[in-house]
C-alpha cells in the first residue's frame, strides 16, 4: 500500500529522505525548536529502524529543521502546559514500569549503519544526548551543546551519563554535567564532543561529503566494524579478538572482499554492492 501524499503536521514531525545510499532524518518542528514530543519520539524511532533495515542505506545523517537541532523535551507537555493537564508535573498518575527497547536512544545505539549528527543549531538536554548517541558530530558555527539537566532538577536521561565519561573522560564529564554548562561549537571540538565546526551554510554539504566517503566503502565491513567497536566497549581484549575473528570469516566470503582486493590490484576505485 502506498503512503498517503498528504500528511498532517503531526505526521511530519520527522522527515526522511534517501539518496546516494545516504538516509537523511530531519527533526521537523522548527516552531518549537524541535523539542521532543510523543509523536516525534515514535516517528524518530520508526525512521531509524527503517534506515537500519534498508539495504540501500549505508550511512544516516540526523539533523534538525530551523535554528535548533533539538532544544530537549517538550516541557509544555511535561508540565501539562499544552492544555491537557496530563504532564508528569501536573499531579497525574504515571507508570513506574518503562520499556525503553524501542525508544530513540536505544535504537540509535544499536544501529549498525554509521550515524552522523549534523548539528544545525542548539542541542540541549535530550537533544544533546541524541547528538552524543551518533557515531560522529559535525557542528555549524552557531550550534551549541547545553548540558542543562541538573539545572532542571534532572539527570541526562537519554544516555549522557554513559556517553560522556567514555567520550571525554570522567573529570570533564563531571564538570560538564554537574555545572550544566553550555559549550559553543568551537568549545565542543576542544572538549572532544565533535569532530569539526563549519560555517552554517556548509553544514549539510560537509555532512554529506563525509557520508559519501563512508558510503563508498564496503557496507558490510563498515557495519561489522561498528558492531565490533560497540562490543569492544564492554569486553576484555582476548574475547574481543576472538569475536573479531569470527566476524572476519563471513566477510572473507563476500563479493565485496573480492572486489576490494581486485580493485587494489588493478589500481582503481572499488564498486561495492553490499554482499
Amino acid at each position: 500500500m502506498s503512503k498517503p501524499q498528504e500528511q498532517t503536521a503531526t505526521q511530519q514531525e520527522v522527515l526522511y529522505e534517501v539518496s546516494e545510499h545516504i538516509a537523511t532524518i530531519t527533526l521537523n518542528a522548527p516552531e518549537r525548536m524541535n523539542t521532543i514530543s510523543g509523536p516525534m519520539l515514535d516517528q524518530l524511532t520508526e525512521r531509524l529502524l527503517e534506515a537500519n533495515a534498508d539495504k540501500d542505506v549505508r550511512v544516516v545523517i540526523l539533523t534538525g529543521a530551523g535554528r535548533a537541532f533539538c532544544a530537549g523535551l517538550d516541557l509544555r507537555a511535561m508540565t501539562g502546559g499544552g492544555g491537557g493537564g496530563s504532564g508528569i508535573l501536573s499531579g497525574s498518575v504515571v507508570s513506574t514500569s518503562l520499556d525503553l527497547r524501542n525508544t530513540p536512544p536505544t535504537v540509535l545505539h544499536e544501529m549498525e549503519k554509521p550515524t552522523i549528527c549534523a548539528l544545525n543549531g542548539g542541542a540541549a538536554g535530550y537533544g544533546m544526548d541524541t547528538a552524543l548517541g551518533c557515531d560522529m558530530r559535525i557542528m555549524a558555527k552557531s550550534a551549541k551543546l547545553a548540558a542543562a539537566f541538573c539545572k532542571r532538577g534532572l539527570v541526562p536521561e537519554s544516555g549522557g551519563t554513559w556517553f560522556l565519561p567514555r567520550l571525554i573522560g570522567w573529570e570533564k564529564a563531571a564538570k560538564l554535567i554537574f555545572t550544566g554548562r553550555t559549550l559553543s561549537a568551537d568549545e565542543s571540538v576542544e572538549w572532544g564532543l565533535a569532530s569539526e565546526v563549519v560555517a552554517d551554510e556548509d553544514l549539510m554539504p560537509r555532512a554529506r561529503a563525509l557520508a559519501k566517503e563512508i558510503a563508498a566503502n564496503a557496507p558490510l565491513a563498515v557495519q561489522a566494524a561498528k558492531r565490533m567497536m560497540r562490543m569492544g566497549l564492554n569486553e576484555p581484549f582476548p574475547e574481543h579478538v576472538h569475536h573479531v575473528y569470527l566476524q572476519l570469516l563471513p566477510l572473507m566470503r563476500t563479493e565485496d572482499v573480492k572486489e576490494g582486493m581486485l580493485a587494489f590490484m588493478e589500481k582503481r576505485q572499488p564498486k561495492f554492492v553490499g554482499r
